[in-house]
């Protein structure tokens, strides 16, 4: 996206962006338990979940419904362990107020984290230099306090498909998201492939009016289903171990 066509278009698309502030209703957070155990196994996973109010789970009244439930459970499923999860979530975060936000909470130790973040980035206009550092300032305090092994990066979800926001606010607005998540998953390739401490998840997940809530910019229970199982088998896969090597007859 071009930086003489946001100026060009930065009248209309301030004047949009009070628009659907004015006329989007706030919806809470979801209730319920914000930590818990999920299946049967004899070794019990640590999950921390972070983020803003996709991962606090706006759009569904309980968090059984929203991502920490989905993912959960489809995850004790899949690994085939009891996970022991805590989630540390608020609307309308950005990434670099995440690391406040963990460090306020200070919550228990982990061996997995998932970060769902950067939705508020877009609309706060964070070069997309300082997400990304913020995001790696996120992994780094996880890991060095929290004893967390690896921290997986949920993707951006599709803006351009948000029914709340419209053209061409909608359009602008998702070009941003998709160069922030570009952005995203070439950090943690670059990292991972040396560290293997972060990932990118990706989240083909199409969005529209029949499976977001009424807002037309929070997820409803499908979505939150679809991105709990594909972090689900992202996790379980990273928990697999590897298969043996064959080098010639062993005999």
């Amino acid at each position: 996206m071009s930086l003489a066509l946001k100026l060009a278009l930065s009248p209309l698309l301030v004047a949009q962006g009070l628009w659907t502030r004015r006329r989007t209703p706030r919806l809470p957070e979801a209730e319920g338990d914000r930590e818990g155990e999920v299946g049967e196994g004899g070794e019990t996973l640590r999950v921390l979940i972070v983020g803003d109010s996709s991962a606090a789970g706006v759009g569904v009244k309980t968090q059984d419904a929203a991502l920490a439930g989905q993912l959960t459970r489809a995850l004790a499923q899949q690994a085939c362990r009891r996970v022991r999860w805590q989630l540390v979530a608020r609307s309308g975060i950005t990434s670099a107020e995440a690391l406040d936000l963990v460090r306020d909470v200070r919550p228990a130790p982990a061996d997995l984290a998932v970060a769902v973040l950067g939705v508020n980035d877009v609309v706060g206009q964070v070069p997309t230099h300082r997400a990304i550092a913020a995001r790696e300032a996120l992994a780094d305090w996880l890991i060095a306090n929290l004893q967390v092994r690896h921290v997986a990066f949920a993707a951006l979800p599709a803006v351009h498909q948000f029914p709340a926001l419209p053209q061409p606010l909608r359009w602008i607005a998702g070009a941003d998201a998709r160069r922030h998540d570009r952005s995203l998953a070439q950090w943690a390739a670059t990292r991972g492939s040396l560290r293997g401490d972060v990932s990118h998840v990706p989240m083909p997940v199409p969005l529209g009016r029949q499976v977001m809530a009424h807002d037309g910019f929070h997820p409803a229970e499908p979505v939150y289903r679809a991105c709990g199982e594909l972090l689900a088998l992202h996790l379980a896969r990273r928990l697999a171990p590897p298969r043996p090597t064959t080098t010639g007859d062993p005999r």
